[in-house]
């Protein structure tokens, strides 16, 4: 059974208000569930609180239809509605279903704009920070080595265990908005020492350089390992957040990887037997050619015709230097009539690329660049689309099955060409 602290039973017992104190009796039945004993205090939690779709507010109308009853009912599982204060810990909210201007270009609705906005007023009054993005750690969120975190999105778990060092399990809905309210998370899992050493080994023993090699190393990652925790030695090289971002993002999607070791690299892993706290232990996966031909061709398993009328980028959102090198490699140039090209980020870096003048060369060229989702998340796709180029092995793992087309994965440069070409011309390097 979960201990509390005097100020933790204070809460749960009403002292700072119902809200609180609902938000303490879900997070006692969290931590009960998985047989945590304390909690630890967070001030940063990342999540999507209080949003919903209009069919999620109709399911409460009863209770107003409102944020006020989405917020307690769903997200707090509370008994009652109850008034939700401003949030308490640091809050941010990650992405959201459309972007803000081009809502119609994603085939969105006025009502749906509307509901978007109306949500968006509300979290803002609640003191929660507008950032709309699967990448808070690139919009202004970045936690410090050891910190206790509450986030969503696997992708950003994956980063920040692996390369900030902060900690965080991969935490929902009802738990992140439970954390806003009372800062309190469960002390289990990544939160503690022992739980972040290497599971697993595996031996890279060809180069892994460019972000397209990360990107496929993390898949074979995520798909050997599952949900281990693995530690990773070999002829990496390259290392920065463009890459980190794509390598786990990979191997949370092809796994379920929330924390990696990759030895010399990232911050608990100074050596091997740091990683694994002693000696190597579990299982030993080799990367070797044949092992890249291998997850280079399961990628692109799901991609038959050349015609390619979709090119999406953006996930994990893109950094400004993405757009940067996007931007460079489409001026001058045009995107097919038979084919469109939506690049994803964060509103932060979209400010930036607009005062580069990276958005304007993107524009004139055909694409748009559009923030707060992608189209996995919003399930949005230009009309038509039966064949996508993606340069992230996530989504190629994702939006595919989700949408129901073919999808070709590949490097930015092959992606570009394909959008301004409308033919897919990538192949193994």
């Amino acid at each position: 059974m979960v201990t509390l602290t005097s100020e933790e039973q204070a809460m749960l017992d009403g002292a700072q208000g119902a809200a609180v104190g609902k938000a303490m009796e879900l997070l006692v039945r969290y931590a009960e569930a998985l047989g945590a004993e304390r909690f630890v205090e967070t001030n940063n939690v990342a999540g999507v609180p209080g949003s919903a779709h209009p069919w999620l507010k109709d399911y409460y109308r009863a209770d107003g239809g409102d944020y006020r009853a989405v917020f307690s009912r769903f997200d707090l599982d509370s008994d009652e509605v109850v008034d939700v204060p401003r949030m308490n810990a640091y809050s941010c909210h990650l992405q959201g279903g459309m972007d803000p201007e081009l809502w119609a270009e994603q085939g969105m609705t006025p009502e749906a704009h509307e509901n978007f906005l109306s949500d968006e007023r509300e979290t803002a009054a609640h003191g929660i920070q507008i950032l709309k993005t699967c990448t808070p750690y690139i919009a202004g969120n970045v936690p410090v080595m050891g910190e206790h975190c509450a986030w969503m999105e696997s992708s950003a778990v994956v980063f920040c265990n692996s390369v900030i060092g902060g900690r965080t399990n991969c935490e929902g809905r009802e738990s992140t908005s439970a954390a806003m309210l009372a800062k309190r998370i469960p002390d289990w899992g990544f939160h503690r020492d022992d739980y972040r050493l290497g599971q697993n080994r595996v031996r890279v023993e060809v180069p892994v350089e460019d972000v397209f090699d990360w990107g496929m190393l993390g898949y074979f990652v995520g798909d050997a390992v599952q949900d281990t925790i693995p530690v990773i030695e070999g002829p990496i090289s390259k290392a920065s957040l463009i890459r980190h971002k794509h390598f786990g993002a990979a191997a949370a999607s092809s796994g379920g990887v929330e924390m990696y070791h990759m030895v010399g690299i990232t911050p608990e892993a100074s050596s091997l037997e740091r990683a694994f706290g002693g000696a190597p232990r579990g299982e030993t996966f080799v990367y070797d050619a044949a092992e890249r031909r291998r997850i280079y061709e399961m990628l692109n398993a799901v991609g038959s015709s050349t015609d390619v009328d979709y090119v999406m980028l953006g996930c994990p959102h893109y950094s400004i230097e993405q757009i940067a090198h996007a931007a460079h490699l489409i001026e001058g140039r045009k995107v097919h009539a038979n084919s469109a090209l939506w690049v994803f980020t964060s509103r932060a870096v979209k400010a930036t690329a607009d005062a580069n003048g990276y958005t304007r060369i993107l524009k004139d060229a055909g694409a748009l660049l559009m923030t707060d989702t992608c189209s996995a998340i919003s399930q949005a796709v230009p009309k038509g689309t039966k064949v996508a180029a993606l340069d992230s092995a996530k989504q190629v793992h994702y939006l595919p099955a989700m949408m129901g087309i073919e999808g070709w994965y590949g490097t930015t440069e092959e992606c570009i060409d394909a959008a301004c070409t409308a033919k897919w011309k990538g192949r193994l390097q």
